[in-house]
């Protein structure tokens, strides 16, 4: 049976902000989807896959426009030209000063880039028996005096059959995982600095963070001061696994490969485990030069989930240049992450 993508208004919408409309990306014969919001910062609202018998809810997101507009913790969003934080907003590049905005207040600082929240438009639709892709597009004019660079930032999400993933383990069952590609061009005509990070918040089917283990790749990890801006790395460690019980995370890592027997792609994956449900959720990105070097892994006070941020950057990237890319025109920076249970 064929994946198919269908739409639906979400709402009711009880605000002045535009109409929002939800893409579901779905294979009816194992009942696993997933669904984005373009006009909201194109952000993944939904992603329930299969483990057996079970279908599992992986993503906390906001359930209704009004809790989207008023939501704070950037659940799903894309960060682009900058993720994580920029001290006091303030930066230099190429001989110019520029400050961003400071949407950060209690630390003083810029977080988290300019697009979310912004309204993406849907590129292109395709479905098969194997996959269903959309792709969506958001184009920044250089509006804001602190980045005045234009860009135009495409992202591809694909619910797909988990044995078509080219990286990572490849299992003979028929569940699906899910792939995001992005790809950041430099419309304008100057250089840019530019670096990428995605959101999510991860859960498995809402059962309680504190029961789960987090398994983490070769790591350095950043110090960070009480403005969350780096000072300085900590000794490289070893993959390793740790419990969540009462753990607090609001932490930064520049990671390493994992072994590359099995692909000639450079990649690592951070692994999410219930040992009571017998599942594993595996958060997998693509490394290499421009790629998706960095991890940020935060839970949050409500310890309902867990924030697996891959990231091109350092946090600060913008003033330490750890990661940062710089774009000639029509230059792209692209890389993929995926989502998969095991």
């Amino acid at each position: 049976m064929p994946f198919t993508i269908t739409t639906q208004p979400f709402g009711p919408l009880a605000t002045d902000y535009r109409p929002l409309t939800e893409y579901i990306l779905e294979h009816p014969e194992t009942g696993e989807f997933l669904s984005v919001i373009p006009g909201f910062g194109g952000l993944l609202r939904r992603l329930v896959l299969r483990k057996g018998n079970d279908l599992l809810a992986l993503i906390k997101a906001p359930e209704s426009p009004q809790a989207l507009l008023a939501d704070e913790s950037y659940a799903s969003a894309f960060m682009y030209p900058f993720p994580s934080r920029i001290r006091h907003g303030i930066y230099r590049f190429n001989g110019e000063d520029y400050a961003l905005p400071m949407n950060e207040v209690k630390r003083d600082n810029a977080i988290h880039g300019l697009v979310h929240g912004e309204s993406f438009d849907v590129i292109s639709q395709e479905t098969t028996d194997t996959y269903a892709r959309l792709v969506i597009r958001y184009d920044y004019p250089g509006t804001v005096s602190g980045y005045p660079f234009p860009f135009a930032l495409t992202i591809t999400y694909e619910l797909i059959q988990a044995d078509q993933l080219p990286l990572g383990s490849v299992t003979n069952d028929r569940m699906c995982a899910l792939r995001i590609s992005y790809a950041a061009e430099n419309t304008g005509r100057s250089q840019c600095p530019a670096a990428f990070g995605w959101h999510p918040y991860f859960t498995l089917s809402e059962e309680p963070v504190d029961d789960m283990t987090l398994s983490l790749p070769t790591r350095t990890g950043i110090v960070l001061n009480d403005a969350m801006i780096p000072t300085g790395k900590y000794p490289t460690e070893k993959a390793a696994t740790l419990s969540l019980h009462e753990q607090e995370l609001d932490a930064a890592f520049c990671i390493e490969p994992a072994d590359m027997n099995t692909s000639t792609v450079p990649y690592t994956e951070t692994i999410l485990t219930s040992q009571r449900m017998g599942i594993r959720l595996i958060v997998g990105q693509e490394m290499g030069k421009g790629k998706l070097n960095y991890l940020v892994c935060y839970t949050p006070p409500r310890r309902d989930s867990i924030a697996i941020e891959p990231l091109t950057a350092n946090v600060d990237s913008f003033n330490n240049q750890e990661g940062l890319a710089v774009l000639n025109p029509g230059d792209t920076l692209s890389g993929t992450i995926w989502v998969r249970l095991d």
